[in-house]
């Protein structure tokens, strides 16, 4: 009798996230045929079709304290077809929201070099990729929704381990479950992870780490059971379906979220883009983890364990000078490391440890940064 139940109710909760699931599709196709809609419109009353878009200019994007990320201003942009010189980026963007339409209903997905490639076929001209992405940022900034929600995914380079169950959703793998530490390469965070139900683990934290070669030591030396966590490795620069999950293991599993860099001026944004995301994203929302915590590799940690380095570039100090304009990073813990690092002018890797034995990060530097962020 118990197992019966048992079965049934799994058949419920498998046909609830199905609804789910097709009433977000709905939403979406609903929603392209509304500003599809404008564009007959437009025609119907002799009118040359145009897309109202929110200005993506510097001057446009600004910090929101309360939300603590960047967010678009009220400035928008018109783009018509009347004008010659806007004809060929109003027409890339009409086939966009056409192939997000079609992928929408048909509930395929496709990685953003797949775009480029895509539009060859219907002689809508891009001059390489980036142009083409370019143009799927305009489709989010119309529609305020992510190009994941369209089924545009970038290449995936993060990956994901720890005692984490989670529920396929996607079609095909309904229901199908999979526990994230059977695997010691870790795996793959793409789509159909970002999108899985997470059902439970029994972790307590999140190590977002920036590289793979400590992903793979972090993964050996067993940090996810000796600290109860779940380890991503980022692949540098978080991608956006990581930042997705991230956001949503610390707001759906209750997660804190701890981030590990390389002790640079890049790492240090690596972490702050996690935490209040970045002004390419202003248009955006649910990127962002703003109660993550950066505990390292700082400044101050290259003169306190005595870790080798190398010289900063020119670019890495002007990087420096950059940061220092940004509202994230004028008190705390950022504004000091970003003054350390300036004042030495060195840098250091996550791999520097190794002076001190291969295992000394997970052993020795690993549990002072988690009991120090408790205090930050």
């Amino acid at each position: 009798m118990k197992l019966a139940t048992s079965k049934k109710q799994k058949e419920n909760k498998i046909k609830a996230r199905s609804k789910k699931a097709d009433d977000k599709q709905k939403t979406i196709l609903e929603m392209l045929k509304t500003h599809g809609a404008k564009i007959y419109d437009d025609l119907d009353n002799g009118q040359f079709p145009k897309f109202s878009i929110p200005s993506r200019s510097v001057s446009n994007i600004v910090y929101d304290k309360k939300l603590r990320q960047y967010i678009l201003g009220n400035n928008a942009a018109l783009r018509s077809s009347r004008n010659s010189a806007q004809l060929r980026s109003f027409t890339q963007l009409m086939w966009l929201a056409f192939f997000a339409n079609r992928l929408t209903n048909e509930r395929k997905s496709s990685t953003l070099r797949d775009v480029y490639y895509s539009s060859q076929a219907f002689a809508v001209e891009f001059e390489d990729q980036s142009e083409s992405d370019n143009i799927i940022v305009d489709l989010e900034a119309v529609t305020s929704r992510a190009r994941e929600d369209f089924h545009i995914f970038p290449e995936e380079r993060s990956s994901i381990f720890g005692d984490l169950n989670i529920e396929y959703t996607i079609p095909g793998y309904e229901g199908k479950t999979m526990n994230l530490a059977n695997h010691p390469d870790g795996y793959s965070i793409g789509p159909s992870l970002t999108t899985a139900e997470l059902v439970d683990t029994s972790a307590e934290i999140v190590i977002a780490i920036e590289k793979g070669g400590l992903f793979t030591r972090f993964v050996e030396e067993q940090v996810d059971k000796k600290f109860k966590s779940i380890i991503i490795n980022t692949g540098g620069q978080a991608p956006r379906s990581t930042r997705t999950l991230l956001k949503r293991l610390h707001d759906e599993m209750k997660l804190p979220v701890i981030c590990l860099t390389d002790g640079d001026v890049y790492g240090e944004h690596i972490a702050m883009v996690i935490k209040s995301g970045s002004a390419n994203a202003a248009h955006l929302r649910e990127l962002t983890v703003p109660d993550a915590k950066w505990v390292g590799v700082w400044a101050t940690d290259i003169e306190k364990y005595k870790l080798p380095t190398i010289p900063m570039t020119e670019s890495d100090i002007k990087r420096c000078y950059d940061l220092q304009k940004d509202p994230r990073y004028q008190d705390g813990i950022w504004k000091k490391e970003l003054d350390v690092f300036l004042k030495l002018k060195r840098k250091a890797e996550l791999e520097a440890f190794s002076k001190y034995g291969l295992t000394n990060i997970t052993d020795k530097y690993l549990p002072q940064k988690l009991e120090l962020a408790k205090s930050l």
